[in-house]
């Protein structure tokens, strides 16, 4: 019995030393959660139970229990490396199966997709189409847009001047645009895009009525009128009175390049007439043209943006982190990844920085939770709980000898 509960011991630190070993060599992998060996006495029962004076019969390794702490964030400034700053596993898909990870070293494809180094795709909220937002009721690979970014064609441009109080009218009673004289300033031209792309020029003259507080405003595009002129009305303080929305609709623009019609809107909201010279103090539109991908970024709330070269920015998606209630009953996979299991309990999947769910940190790496001086310590104490069994397995050798040797 002696020997069998040395034996046990013997095991037991052995268990223990695998299990520091197996710490101490994941010291740098990424996302990995160091795992600690647990133990529980053996007692032989009997069927009326034990006495008082019942010895033990050893040790068992009862769990190897992994401990999911946050591990350090580490800065690696590469776009696609991601770390979770709180609660929650990426989701991710490898070949239909369900896996979970901590570890945010994706890579793309030959197709685009985002996933791990060993092919499991990383899984995001959808955008929502002809909508804002992402449809949190299911989840899809995340894919890289590798495609143009298409134009989209100017419907407003945004105005904001301030026009001299104290302007009389130009002394070129007819308004030309190609004479100076026939205008009083004019907003040097706004570049607007159609259908296809394609620039133009759009551009604003301002003229002084005889009327106090009085402008009237001739719109062009390429050179080209593009309505009547509207006339402007500021209030003794200088306010916009007229348009009361601020607003101008220009008349239809029809390009000569095959693209259509580009439809204007211009957005006069905040003019004023103050002073003594003209003032440019905005001007904006909504249109651009084809663009280049220049990067990817990611948001706290894992929002996953394509940037391209026209300035535009595209969703691609909402990274999808998941939670469990007994994270320590997840069953390791190997590669950085973990599977649900009975004892983990239902996972619940949710979007970053809500509820309990933790922030994506892009461009850094959550580090190894291993404590190297921690376990080389343990190594230590359980080098030495080895020698304490194997030595007294020798003792009581010696006493059994001893036995055999009475005559």
């Amino acid at each position: 019995m002696s020997f069998n509960t040395s034996l046990s011991g013997i095991n037991a630190a052995n268990a223990n030393l695998n299990v520091t070993a197996n710490n101490i060599a994941n010291v740098n992998t990424t996302g990995f959660k160091e795992s600690r060996a647990e133990f529980a006495d053996l007692f032989s029962n009997s069927s009326y139970g034990l006495s008082r004076n019942a010895i033990g019969s050893g040790v068992k390794l009862s769990n190897v229990a992994q401990q999911f702490s946050q591990g350090n964030i580490d800065p690696t400034g590469r776009s696609l490396d991601m770390a979770i700053d709180g609660e929650g596993f990426f989701t991710l898909n490898k070949n239909g199966a369900r896996t979970y990870s901590r570890a945010g070293n994706f890579q793309t494809d030959a197709q685009g997709f985002v996933g791990t180094p060993d092919g499991a795709r990383l899984q995001v909220y959808p955008p929502r189409t002809n909508a804002d937002g992402f449809d949190v009721g299911r989840v899809t690979d995340l894919q890289l847009l590798t495609t143009d970014s298409p134009p989209r064609p100017s419907s407003r441009v945004n105005l904001m001047f301030t026009l001299p109080g104290n302007a009389t009218p130009p002394t070129m009673a007819t308004f030309d645009p190609s004479e100076p004289n026939s205008y009083n300033s004019s907003t040097g031209g706004i570049t607007v895009f159609d259908s296809l792309g394609v620039g133009h020029v759009q551009t604003s003259y301002l003229v002084k009525t005889a009327n106090p507080n009085e402008w009237e405003v001739h719109n062009y595009v390429d050179g080209t009128s593009v309505g009547a002129p509207t006339t402007l009305q500021f209030s003794d303080s200088g306010a916009l009175l007229s348009p009361t929305d601020g607003r101008i609709t220009l008349d239809p623009f029809t390009p000569a390049n095959g693209a259509g019609v580009l439809q204007l809107d211009l957005d006069l909201t905040g003019s004023t007439q103050y002073g003594e010279r003209f003032q440019l103090r905005d001007t904006r539109q909504d249109g651009y043209a084809a663009g280049k991908l220049n990067e990817v970024s990611i948001s706290a709330e894992g929002v996953v943006f394509a940037r391209y070269s026209n300035g535009a920015d595209q969703p691609l998606g909402q990274i999808a982190l998941t939670t469990f209630v007994n994270p320590q009953g997840l069953q390791p996979q190997g590669n950085n990844m973990w599977a649900e299991t009975y004892g983990s309990g239902a996972g619940r999947t949710g979007a970053p920085d809500s509820s309990d769910f933790g922030q994506i940190q892009a461009g850094a790496l959550e580090s190894s939770t291993v404590d190297l001086t921690e376990q080389l310590v343990n190594m230590i104490v359980a080098q030495r709980n080895f020698q304490a069994n194997a030595q007294m397995i020798s003792t009581q050798d010696q006493v059994t000898q001893t036995v055999i040797n009475i005559r």
